[in-house]
């Protein structure tokens, strides 16, 4: 963060300063970083008190102080220098209900996080003055794999900031922001939404002047209702893009291409084509190496280059795509975005992580997250990474349950059951219990998948006895679900081939 004092912090969040008095809170400044772990804070920095599940951030309030926070953000008076605001409705805070606050009883939580949100819009105003170029990005999957192929993009033209892993939301976002200093050339941030508005209001802290928009898919569609209203809330990323700036669109999705309507900045469109006319930014003659890296033509201004992909999945492409094309917006050269590609291999954890084991094994963990697109997209991968190994070698899907589909849960694991059938996968092996779960297994059935070939676990202890008993050399291994399924564990203990899965509480 820039360098602030106290006083300028209590006056830029409307809050007033306890256990400082006025002289020396115009002295103290805040030099370090902004945090709401007191285990993560350092000297000079300041600390966020927020409510958890577990526990009150007032309460480790003195822990962090003695850690090196000059002071704490707070909701109440903590008995060491804070400044305090007063508690909100937790609906007033960054656009609509925000989920880090489920466990806000009483408002300071909204209060603290509203303060954040203040600060963090100062901050980024005063950088950008300075020359601070913002790159927002939505998108209902693909998110965090774009943002960290972003980041390599831009790396080679300054200092960049990104969030780590999926940090998108309405405490992430402006702790991201919040990151960025006067030598920030770059500023990458992921805006993900649960409710109208919530992308809007993020976007009003920071504002880019480069937006992007992958795709409009069904995640959490049990929060929004229908697709319709997924994508009014994803077109409220290029609606705050100023005039002067740019937004960058997937032309493959019709419904991210009909945005251009919906913006005053100017639109450049990314796509799969070999026609010059479909897209600015194109890539044809799209070939897969045996672990599903994408190789490809990259195509724009006139100008092609070959980019071969260090990630891995077809889908890539398009995540490269619209890389490349903000690189190429803050004035990096064709081969010079060709080559950081093609360096940039997989950063954020459990997505889209593959690793070979020293007996063949491949494991392919992508289980930090999963809806419907996602999940066809890691099949498809899948797939054909299987089809490559020798002829006795098999593909193995371990699926678990994919969170926050609404009404339309039951059937969206049904058609995913019915694609891994489709797929040709060997084995789907169903994480868990519940009417979901039995879904995608009856799906798998009835597309024509029974016995050993389609096989329901109750939890990921079963499953993990399961595959190494039966997991042979060549055998390619996909592990996907929601967070909440708790299947990286699974995932990290195959990968690993350690003994058991770690317990959640364990002694």
């Amino acid at each position: 963060m820039i360098d602030l004092s106290l006083a300028q912090i209590a006056d830029i969040v409307g809050g007033r300063l306890t256990d400082i008095d006025a002289e020396e809170a115009a002295r103290v400044r805040v030099t370090g970083t902004v945090e709401f772990d007191s285990r993560a804070v350092n000297p000079g920095g300041l600390f966020l008190a927020l409510p958890g599940a577990r526990s009150d951030g007032h309460d480790f309030a003195a822990a962090a102080v003695t850690a090196g926070a000059v002071a704490v953000l707070a909701a109440r008076p903590v008995g060491v220098p804070a400044i305090v605001v007063d508690p909100v409705a937790s609906g007033s805070a960054s656009g609509g209900t925000a989920g880090v606050l489920e466990y806000d009883a009483d408002g300071s939580g909204a209060a603290v996080l509203a303060a954040l949100a203040k600060l963090a819009g100062a901050v980024a105003a005063e950088l950008v003055g300075g020359g601070l170029t913002i790159v927002g990005l939505t998108g209902s999957s693909g998110k965090t794999s774009t943002k960290d192929l972003i980041a390599a993009v831009l790396a080679p033209l300054g200092e960049v900031v990104a969030p780590p892993g999926s940090f998108n939301n309405e405490l992430g976002h402006p702790w991201t922001v919040l990151r960025a200093t006067r030598s920030t050339d770059y500023l990458v941030l992921e805006m993900s939404a649960r409710h109208p508005g919530n992308i809007a209001a993020l976007a009003a802290i920071a504002p880019p002047s480069i937006g992007v928009v992958l795709n409009v898919g069904t995640a959490h569609l049990g929060e929004f209702g229908s697709r319709e209203a997924i994508a009014e809330t994803k077109s409220e990323l290029p609606q705050a893009v100023p005039a002067t700036g740019v937004v960058i669109l997937n032309a493959d999705d019709p419904v991210v291409a009909a945005m251009a309507d919906k913006t005053a900045a100017r639109v450049v469109r990314v796509g799969r084509s070999s026609d010059p006319a479909a897209a600015d930014v194109r890539a044809d003659q799209i070939v897969l190496d045996p672990l599903a890296r994408a190789g490809f033509m990259l195509h724009a201004g006139g100008e092609q280059v070959a980019v071969s992909l260090a990630v891995h999945g077809d889908h890539q492409v398009s995540n490269a795509l619209c890389a490349a094309a903000v690189a190429l917006e803050c004035g990096a050269r064709l081969d010079q975005v060709a080559a950081a590609l093609g360096a940039a291999g997989p950063t954020s954890r459990q997505r889209m992580q593959v690793s070979t084991r020293g007996d063949g094994v491949t494991i392919i963990n992508d289980a930090y997250n999963a809806n419907p697109d996602s999940m066809r997209a890691g099949l498809k991968a899948l797939a054909w990474m299987g089809r490559q190994g020798p002829p006795e070698s098999r593909s193995w899907a371990v699926l678990g349950e994919m969170a926050e589909l609404g009404d339309d849960a039951i059937s969206e694991h049904d058609r995913i059951g019915r694609l891994a059938v489709r797929l040709d996968v060997s084995r789907l092996i169903v994480v868990g219990t519940g009417r979901a779960m039995g879904a995608m297994l009856h799906g798998a059935v009835m597309e024509g998948s029974w016995g050993s070939e389609a096989t329901a676990v109750a939890d990921t202890d079963a499953a993990l006895a399961l595959l190494r008993a039966e997991l042979q050399p060549g055998d390619v291994v996909l592990v996907k679900a929601s967070n909440s399924a708790g299947l990286g564990a699974l995932a990290d203990a195959l990968a690993a081939d350690i003994p058991d899965v770690p317990g959640e509480g364990g002694g």
